[in-house]
């Protein structure tokens, strides 16, 4: 009997591509209703968020995740449907099962778990379901936590099930994460023939130097809780396709996985000054997707790190590597933001799978999480 495993199987089994949710939060809603959790809807943009709340007191434990996967690529790389759970090698395959559908599934049977055994607990939990976590996050995570500050309902603690551990489950934990700022340069020059450079102006040539300066640069040197700020070209598109015409305009995307030891103003105003140091001319539209967000030492971070221990004698690594989750939207009004979940190897990968082993005990995890923080002792 595997309590995790028959329900992450239900949910692998509904296609939720984002911003689909398939019916996955409508599943989770009916399991937890009979213990007293609140269903509240919010949907915009075709996505749907779900609210499930038990209690009206404080402290609120939030237990935050996202129902929506992305795409599974070509159907001929795996070796069996992304959408029809199967296990194989002790492991479960399929879509979501890493990210993060066996972390939901846990959620769920940590929480029935632990309101059976303590019916009348303090405080209050909650889960914050989304469909647009893989996507672009703009009508997901951050349209609750606004709609919950704009009615004055606080947030004092919340677990994000995002697959947190390396090789092991519980050998990492995560405690914040960096910012990320992305950048699309678009360097204008003169279009001409390149049997006649005189007439032309190749934006290219002014570009490649800066590039290089660019990823040179040492744009900081972290600090105790994050690595140095890192710069990555991920786009390059320039010419007509023709071998004999100088391009005319060349764009670059970029991005920066910053720290909190350099500010978004830092960042572009020295990306701009290395641009006209090289002579380019052109114009850089800037996205700021993410801010950086941290958690220190807390009631969260060691009740998190107390279970891992217990549950499977791992002491986990604390860390803020790794790319943006959900949990920078409830930092804004949330002191303690901590996420926690199985081994991420597979995400986003043809046959991704989790380990069958794994999910029992990352409920265990969750649930005592959930009595160290809200438990007296």
């Amino acid at each position: 009997m595997n309590a995790v495993l028959d329900l992450a199987r239900e949910l692998v089994a509904r296609p939720s591509v984002t911003p689909e949710d398939g019916g996955c939060q409508r599943l989770i809603a009916g399991r937890l209703a009979p213990l007293g959790f609140r269903l509240e809807t919010f949907e915009g943009g075709g996505v749907t968020n779900a609210w499930l709340r038990r209690g009206a007191a404080r402290p609120l434990v939030v237990l935050a995740g996202h129902t929506d996967v992305v795409p599974p690529g070509p159907r001929e790389r795996w070796l069996s449907d992304p959408f029809v759970p199967e296990i194989r090698d002790g492991r479960l395959h399929g879509r979501g099962a890493a990210d993060m559908k066996g972390s939901l599934a846990a959620f769920v049977v940590a929480v029935e778990r632990f309101v059976a055994a303590h019916p009348d607990h303090p405080g209050s939990i909650a889960l914050l379901l989304t469909s647009d976590e893989e996507g672009p996050a703009t009508h997901g995570t951050v349209m609750v936590t606004e709609a919950l500050r704009a009615r004055g309902e606080a947030i004092d603690a919340c677990l994000v099930g995002e697959p947190t551990s390396s090789e092991r489950l519980g050998d990492t934990v995560k405690n914040g994460r960096r910012g990320s700022l992305g950048g699309r340069l678009v360097a204008r020059g003169v279009q001409g023939h390149v049997a006649y450079p005189h007439l032309a102006k190749n934006p290219v040539h002014a570009l490649a130097p800066a590039l290089a300066d660019l990823a040179a640069e040492r744009w900081d040197e972290g600090n105790a809780h994050f690595p140095p700020t890192t710069f990555q070209v991920s786009n390059i598109a320039a010419g007509t396709g023709a071998l004999n015409v100088i391009p005319g305009e060349c764009t670059v995307d970029f991005n920066f996985r910053y720290s909190t030891a350099s500010t978004v103003e830092d960042l572009s105003s020295r990306v701009e000054a290395i641009l006209a140091r090289h002579g380019v001319e052109g114009t850089v539209a800037w996205h700021h997707a993410a801010r950086p967000y941290l958690t220190e030492r807390g009631p969260l971070l060691d009740a998190v790190a107390a279970a891992v221990r217990e549950v499977t004698g791992e002491t986990p690594a604390v860390s803020t590597t790794g790319g943006t989750s959900d949990g920078r939207f409830v930092a804004e009004t949330c002191a303690q933001v901590v996420e926690f979940g199985p081994v991420n190897r597979s995400i986003h990968k043809v046959n991704e799978a989790v380990d069958v082993a794994e999910l029992e005990p990352l409920a265990a995890i969750y649930r005592r999480t959930l009595e160290l923080f809200l438990l007296p002792r």
